[in-house]
């Protein structure tokens, strides 16, 4: 039986490149989850310009699941795709304004931020 703060990922294509839709609370035992997602989206997709990580689910994040998303940035761009945070919630966008992360990571906070998926 799954527990209400278990975290999730799914994986979505677009034509600019893979979305990563997260739900649930975004922590340190998350962490390696979001990683493996993040991993999985670029080696699925070798021609992405954009990765985009959908938190609109994400219901809480501490320090530890703000550190794996500037830690997502930092891998991604190294493989020259760019990273964007879409539709973060009040929870997330309040840590994000908090601790000046949004000046560190691209996030878009309208519902058009995460383009039409399709299948991977």
């Amino acid at each position: 039986m799954s527990h209400p703060t278990d975290f999730t990922t799914a994986l979505h294509g677009t034509t600019a490149g893979p979305i990563v839709q997260a739900v649930g609370e975004l922590d340190l035992d998350a962490a390696t989850t979001l990683h493996a997602a993040l991993r999985r989206a670029l080696a699925v997709d070798l021609s992405a310009v954009v990765l985009v990580i959908d938190l609109a689910g994400v219901t809480f994040c501490d320090f530890c699941g703000l550190g794996a998303l500037l830690r997502a940035r930092i891998e991604t761009e190294r493989s020259g795709v760019t990273f964007h945070l879409a539709r973060p919630t009040h929870a997330v966008a309040r840590l994000l304004e908090i601790t000046g992360a949004d000046h560190v990571l691209v996030v878009e906070r309208h519902d058009d931020a995460v383009p039409h998926p399709h299948a991977l």
